[in-house]
């Protein structure tokens, strides 16, 4: 169980650097296409990797649950993308991934019939009061409620995908998992390219962060999601994965010049101490 938080808490930092990586592009990288070409390099490296290993098969999968999760991971990137560039790296963070872990909770306990457990219910509590402290740093708060709108939307895609690909590793490994739901996610998204100017991936830093969002903070993070989310509640992964705005608050500060308040740091703390709380939940509760 300790294994799987590492694993997830290491996905949500790599995470954590989208946003900056976005910061980083050039301007004329527009989110949906940005958000699609991580996918195209993303799904591309992991079908690569399981094809190459010769585990890729198509048989005894829930097809359901497969699309359901392809979907999600399809409408959270231009979701996620776009909110962070209305309302900037920090706000668009907390408030996508912030929201995931209350509606996870919610989907499980109403479709699942899984009870949220107390440990989950407190880490929350204490991440999602981080998230409003690391919300209230003024300097980076730019509200603008479309962009709020798709932040909520992207959180609502996120818990949808790890519920259904928690059911896909019933079946399968989690590498497989991840490389089959992302190259449909992939397929899905793809075709918008063709809708937007892509001529920044030709200069340096247009390629770099591509190649970057896509290898490594899309490939590489959710294999290691994944794999934590086999010995861990999908609740429980979606609430560690609120390290990801913490990350995105540190790096929007110390790389982008969000500047950090005196309440940033309280929400740091908070967040922290959700993760060590959850890292101290009893091994049944987790895999309940």
């Amino acid at each position: 169980m300790k294994g799987s938080i590492f694993f997830v808490l290491l996905a949500a930092i790599l995470w954590g650097t989208t946003g900056t990586a976005q910061a980083l592009a050039p301007d004329s990288a527009h989110p949906i296409a940005y958000g699609a070409m991580r996918l195209a390099i993303g799904g591309s490296v992991l079908f690569l990797f399981v094809a190459f290993q010769k585990k890729l098969t198509w048989a005894n999968w829930s097809y359901s649950h497969l699309l359901l999760a392809a979907i999600s991971m399809a409408c959270y990137q231009p979701a996620f993308f776009s909110a962070v560039k209305l309302t900037g790296i920090a706000v668009g963070t907390v408030v996508a991934i912030g929201s995931a872990p209350i509606l996870a909770g919610i989907i499980e306990w109403a479709f699942q019939k899984k009870k949220p457990t107390k440990y989950w219910w407190l880490a929350t509590g204490l991440a999602i009061t981080g998230c409003v402290f690391l919300f209230l740093n003024d300097s980076a708060v730019t509200i603008q409620p479309f962009g709020i709108a798709l932040a909520l939307g992207a959180g609502l895609s996120f818990a949808l995908y790890t519920l259904a690909s928690k059911q896909l590793l019933q079946t399968h490994p989690p590498d497989v998992v991840v490389a089959v739901v992302f190259t449909c996610s992939a397929i899905l998204l793809v075709p918008l390219l063709f809708f937007f100017d892509l001529s920044w991936l030709f200069q340096i830093n247009g390629i770099v962060s591509s190649l970057y969002i896509g290898i490594v903070a899309t490939a590489i993070a959710y294999i290691f999601f994944v794999r934590g989310l086999h010995g861990i509640r999908a609740s429980t992964a979606v609430t560690l994965s609120l390290a990801e705005p913490l990350t995105a608050t540190l790096l929007g500060a110390f790389f982008v010049g969000e500047m950090l308040t005196g309440l940033t740091w309280v929400g740091v703390a908070f967040v922290f101490l959700a993760m060590v709380v959850l890292g101290k939940q009893p091994k049944l509760e987790t895999e309940k």
